[in-house]
Parts: structure tokens; C-alpha cells; sequence
């Protein structure tokens, strides 16, 4: 299966090369890309200067792919790989405590897979897991809140197998001023949602980071599904 793929940076990219980038990205390091040419778009702009959607092809067959958003898998196996690659703020012994339980029981192989599906974490949406570890809001309501703004998925190269089946088939300029804005739309948007919608509205029966711990909840637990 052929995939469409796109990539947004300040520079155009005909051949991603394996081992480099940043450890501290969502997964690690890695080829981070995205289904959408619009959002390639506006992850490639700054403030100040254009950038580029780089367009690419990529052969599937063959490959070992970890779909985060399977039936499967819950929303704390995707939060167990951000806290493994990002630098969450743990203020308090409950967030602490938190990670800590969150990465010893529901931690993903995914170092094992040639890609990865999954949500990107920009700021906004970093801030939501961190209110979630941090036991502000509820299981429930971080799960609504990573559908705000509509921010999309990641698709992500991991193994040196996946990087050679990926193949450069062209650009599209992004200019600042158009997808930018759109950009800081998104995620204030998101942020709007979430403090209109989410943060503040619990619900009866709602599941919180420090029940979770104390019950002993693991991934097979139907009030996680």
C-alpha cells in the first residue's frame, strides 16, 4: 500500500535521513510527518518566515506500523510515550506519582515498530496531559479535549526499513501570513474549547488520575476503553 505523506519544515527535504532530528519530539527520534498538506502547511511556517509542504510516497508493504488509536490501545499507552519523550512539569507528588505509574503500566514497544500513528502534542495539547497527571481534569475529559481543534495525527518513520521506502515527489511553498495565522487559530481554538468546554465540567462518575492509581487500573480495564 502506497501512503501519501506530508512534511512541513523551513527547508526543502528530497531524502530524510535516519538517525537524525531530536530525541525529545512526541516519539522520539524520527521522521515526523502528517496525511494532511494543509497541516504540513502550517507546521512549516514561523511567524516571520515561509516554508515548505514536502510531499511524499511511501511503500507500507512490509512495514510494522503501531496505530495508537486502536481499539486496542487507550489514551494513557499515548500519554505513557509522551511522558517518555517529552519533559512534563511535575510540581507535585501526585504528578509525580503519576508518571510513574502511568509509565509502569502502560508503556508501548513502540521502539520496535518501523512507524508510528498517533496525536501531536503542541503546546496546547501538552498542556491538557499535563492537567491530566497534574489530577486537574478527568480521564474523560482528556480524552475530548485531544479532539479540539482538530489538530490531526502524526505519522511517524521510526527504523532505517521505513526511512528507505520513502520516496520525494515534490513541495508546495507555504506562505506566513496565510498559514501561520491559521496555525495560532488552531490551537487558540483548542485552548478556547477546552476552557469553555472541558476544563471545568465535571461529570458524575468521572475517572481522575488519582482513582486510576489507587484502584490499580490497567489497560484492560472496560472503564478505560
Amino acid at each position: 500500500m502506497i501512503r501519501e505523506l506530508y512534511h512541513g519544515s523551513c527547508s526543502v527535504i528530497e531524502k530524510p535521513v535516519f538517525g537524525q532530528g531530536k530525541w525529545y519530539n512526541d516519539y522520539g527520534l524520527g521522521f515526523y510527518c502528517t496525511d494532511s498538506l494543509d497541516m504540513a502547511k502550517e507546521w512549516g511556517v514561523s511567524h516571520d518566515k515561509d516554508g515548505y509542504a514536502n510531499c511524499y510516497e511511501l511503500d507500507c508493504d512490509g512495514l510494522c506500523i503501531l496505530d495508537l488509536n486502536d481499539s486496542q490501545y487507550c489514551i494513557l499507552h499515548w500519554l505513557a510515550v509522551l511522558l517518555e519523550n517529552r519533559e512534563f512539569d511535575v510540581p507535585s507528588a501526585l504528578a509525580l506519582e503519576a508518571k510513574e505509574y502511568i509509565l509502569a503500566n502502560f508503556s508501548v514497544n513502540y521502539k520496535d515498530y518501523d512507524a508510528i500513528i498517533g496525536y501531536r502534542a503542541d503546546d496546547s495539547y501538552f498542556s491538557f496531559a499535563q492537567d491530566f497527571i497534574n489530577g486537574t481534569i478527568s480521564y474523560r475529559q482528556l480524552n475530548n479535549a485531544m479532539h479540539l481543534g482538530k489538530l490531526g495525527q502524526q505519522f511517524v518513520l521510526k527504523s532505517r526499513k521505513a526511512f528507505d521506502r520513502i520516496r520525494f515527489v515534490g513541495y508546495e511553498i507555504a506562505e506566513h501570513e496565510q498559514w501561520y495565522a491559521k496555525q495560532r487559530s488552531r490551537d487558540q481554538k483548542a485552548r478556547r474549547q477546552y476552557f469553555d468546554v472541558e476544563r471545568f465540567k465535571r461529570q458524575r462518575g468521572d475517572l481522575y488520575i488519582m482513582q486510576i492509581m489507587d484502584e490499580e487500573m490497567k489497560p484492560n480495564d472496560p472503564r478505560l476503553s
